[in-house]
C-alpha cells in the first residue's frame, strides 16, 4: 500500500536558536569565548612536592598567561574561573562556561607521582580506557569531597568505580571530535615546541569535564614531583612556554575548525509558510547518541529533553528523542536537540518497527 502524506497548511516564524552549533559565533554575533580554568585553589592545594611546590600556584599562574596572550586578539574574550587564590567547585567550574555559552572551556593541573615521571597529556572525557587513566582522574576528582554538601550535589559519582560516569559522559559526546581535535594541537606544541615528553591525547572521567556543555579539556602539564620537570613548571620561563603552547593551540583550533564550520546558520528567516507533512504509517525520531553502554533515559542524563527512548541495536543502544508521524514537527526537535548541543544528531524513520531512512522515506510519500 502506497504510503500518505497528509500536508497541513500553518504558518510559522521559523528563527533558528542562536544555540543551534553551539560553537558557531559569526564576527557580528559576539566574540570568541574561551573559559581558563586554573585546578584546585584556596584550602584545596592539589598535587605538593617536598620542596613546597603547589599545584594551585603553578596551575594559576599558567592559566593566566594563556588568557593574556589570548586576549590581545580583539576576536576573543577570555573568562577564568578563578583569578586568585581561592576554592571553586567543580560543579561551579562548570557552570560558570555554560552560564556565558562559552566555546572552549580549558582546565590547567599539574601531575604527581612517587616515581621521576614525567611528560605532558590532556585529556577528554570519556570512559576510563585503562587503569592508569582512571587513577590521575579519580586523583582530580576527590576535591568534590572539600565542598560543602557534597553529597548531594554529586550523588550520581562514585569516584571508585568507572562506570559510573558514564550516563554522564554522552552529555559531551557530542563535542568529542573536537574536544580532541583541540587536545592533539596541545599535544603537538608541548611535543614539536617544547619538545616535552609526549603522554598524548587521552580519555578520562573527570568530574570538572562533565559540567560543560562545549568542547572541553583538561590539561596536565607536566609532573611536579620530577626533580627537572618540577623546576621547569615552577619556574617564569617555564609558565610562559607552556602558556604560549596552549594559547597557540586554541588560536590553531579556532582558525582550522571554527572557520569550517556552517558559515550563516545564525540569519532570521521571516515569516514563512511550511507544509506541515503528516506521514501515515510512519513513526519519525531524532536519534541523538550511541553507547555501548545502558544508560537511564532520563532528562539529566540529556541535557534536559524529556521522551528520550533507549532502543538496542546490535552492540550498541541507541537513544532517541521524540516519537511522531509528524514530519514537520520532528524537524523541530531535531533543531532543538541541536540547540542542546547534540550537534551531529538526525532523524530517522521507522516502519513497522524496522528502521529507514528518513529521506527516502519521505520521498517515497
Amino acid at each position: 500500500m502506497r504510503t500518505t502524506a497528509i500536508y497541513i497548511l500553518v504558518f510559522l516564524f521559523i528563527i533558528p536558536s542562536k544555540k543551534v552549533f553551539a560553537n558557531l559565533k559569526p564576527d557580528d554575533f559576539k566574540k570568541f569565548i574561551v573559559v581558563i580554568d586554573a585546578g584546585h585553589g584556596g584550602h584545596d592545594p592539589g598535587k605538593n612536592t617536598r620542596n613546597g611546590i603547589k599545584e594551585k600556584d603553578i596551575a594559576l599562574k599558567i592559566a593566566l598567561l594563556i588568557g593574556d596572550e589570548l586576549q590581545k586578539r580583539k576576536d576573543i574574550e577570555v573568562i577564568y574561573t578563578r583569578k586568585t587564590d581561592v576554592f571553586i567547585g567543580l560543579e561551579e567550574r562548570g557552570h560558570i562556561a555554560n552560564r556565558v555559552e562559552a566555546d572552549l572551556f580549558i582546565s590547567v593541573h599539574c601531575n604527581a607521582h612517587n616515581s621521576q615521571a614525567s611528560g605532558a597529556e590532556t585529556y577528554v572525557l570519556g570512559l576510563h580506557r585503562n587503569k592508569t587513566n582512571f587513577e590521575v582522574a579519580k586523583a582530580e576528582n576527590e576535591v568534590i569531597y572539600l565542598e560543602d554538601n557534597y553529597e548531594e550535589k554529586y550523588a550520581q559519582y562514585n569516584l571508585n568505580s568507572p562506570e559510573s560516569v558514564i550516563g554522564l559522559t554522552l552529555m559531551q559526546e557530542e563535542f568529542l571530535d573536537q574536544s580532541i581535535q583541540l587536545a592533539s594541537y596541545v599535544q603537538d606544541n608541548f611535543r614539536q615546541k617544547l619538545k616535552r615528553k609526549d603522554r598524548s591525547v587521552k580519555q578520562a572521567g573527570f568530574v570538572v569535564l562533565h559540567q560543560t556543555v562545549m568542547p572541553s579539556i583538561l590539561i596536565e602539564t607536566g609532573f611536579i614531583t620530577n626533580n627537572d620537570e618540577g623546576r621547569f613548571l615552577n619556574s617564569s620561563s617555564g609558565q610562559r612556554e607552556i602558556a604560549h603552547a596552549i594559547a597557540q593551540a586554541v588560536e590553531k583550533y579556532k582558525e582550522n575548525v571554527l572557520t569550517n564550520n556552517f558559515l550563516g546558520l545564525q540569519k532570521e528567516v521571516p515569516v514563512a509558510e511550511v507544509k506541515d507533512v503528516v506521514v501515515e504509517g510512519a513513526i519519525f525520531k531524532v536519534q541523538i547518541a550511541a553507547s555501548s553502554k545502558s544508560v537511564d533515559p532520563k532528562p539529566y542524563n540529556f541535557k534536559g529533553l524529556r521522551g528520550i527512548s533507549r532502543s538496542k541495536e546490535g552492540k550498541l543502544y541507541k537513544y532517541y528523542y521524540g516519537d511522531t508521524s509528524n514530519y514537520t514537527e520532528i524537524e523541530r526537535m531535531l533543531r532543538e536537540a541541536q540547540a542542546k548541543g547534540f550537534k551531529t544528531a538526525y532523524i530517522v524513520a521507522f516502519k513497522n518497527g524496522i528502521k529507514q531512512n528518513a529521506n527516502d522515506f519521505i520521498n517515497k510519500s
